[in-house]
């Protein structure tokens, strides 16, 4: 199926357990932690918890929504993740300590195996029509509606294009595009 929708993923433990990620796609499909290409999941952040460690892999965050927070690296980087849909970079081996804006947030989240896949997330603002091409992975709805050949999507559904497509981004849309490509 296509069509994805977060509330049909369960809520599995951090890789630490300090928090909840619900995980939307990996590849290859069936994938554990320690075998996957890439991975997209939806987090919730509800305390001061530190990120899980993923040596070796390359992550991609960005605000969803609520308050966000501010995300202190072991290299001594300090980056506030208040702003929704402003995807940051960072090592999944940094040590990342978290010190909440507000309450409850909830981030999107991309991982790529370094060395054998990178990738990036486009954030998609303009109504209109959109074409995928085969490097895009998955598209995640934010806020407002996109309407496709397998169906529409509402906020919290991602589409899993098999062989690219078109979708129409409404006028109140938002929309993350996970980019992907395989390193040889």
């Amino acid at each position: 199926m296509s069509i994805l929708r977060l509330a049909d993923c369960p809520a599995r433990p951090w890789k630490n357990g300090l928090g909840r990620t619900r995980e939307l796609a990996v590849h290859p499909p069936g994938a554990g932690m320690d075998d996957f290409l890439w991975r997209v999941s939806v987090a919730e952040v509800e305390s001061a918890a530190p990120f899980s460690a993923f040596p070796g892999i390359d992550r991609v965050i960005a605000l969803l929504d609520g308050e966000g927070f501010t995300m202190t690296l072991d290299d001594g980087r300090v980056h506030a993740l208040t702003v929704p849909c402003a995807p940051f970079a960072f090592p999944g081996e940094a040590g990342v300590d978290v010190a909440l804006a507000g309450g409850l947030s909830r981030d999107f989240n991309l991982m790529l195996r370094r060395g054998r896949a990178r990738g990036h997330i486009e954030v998609w603002r303009t109504a209109g029509t959109r074409q995928a091409d085969a490097a895009i992975v998955l598209v995640y709805c934010v806020h407002g509606r996109i309407d496709g050949a397998d169906g529409s999507l509402q906020a919290g559904d991602a589409w899993r294009p098999s062989a690219g497509g078109a979708l129409v981004l409404h006028a109140d849309a938002l929309a993350l595009a996970v980019r992907v490509e395989t390193v040889a």
